[in-house]
């Protein structure tokens, strides 16, 4: 049982990872730090985006349209962890 609640903490751990290396890029392209026109970054962006996309999509449905401001990611994050202080405890 140990194993498969580290595997499920490494997955957790690497989906947070993820979500924060999407949010600096996207910071980075917004502030005009990192030109959208870097190929390398921007295809880093889109493979990012494309494996989170089918995550963060269900909680953008359910979550109240806030503007410019995406919560998606925080919410994937509060409920990351919590899964995993949960499974965690259970074990």
């Amino acid at each position: 049982m140990a194993p498969l609640i580290e595997i499920i903490s490494i997955i957790t751990s690497a989906v947070i990872m993820l979500i924060i290396v999407q949010f600096i890029i996207g910071l980075l392209f917004a502030f005009n730090v990192v030109s959208p026109s870097n190929d390398f970054l921007m295809q880093v962006y889109r493979s990012i985006n494309a494996l989170l996309d089918p995550i963060l999509r269900p909680i953008r449905r359910i979550l109240p349209d806030t503007g410019a401001i995406d919560f998606s990611p925080l919410v994937l994050i509060i409920g990351l962890q919590i899964l995993d202080t949960i499974i965690r405890s259970l074990a």
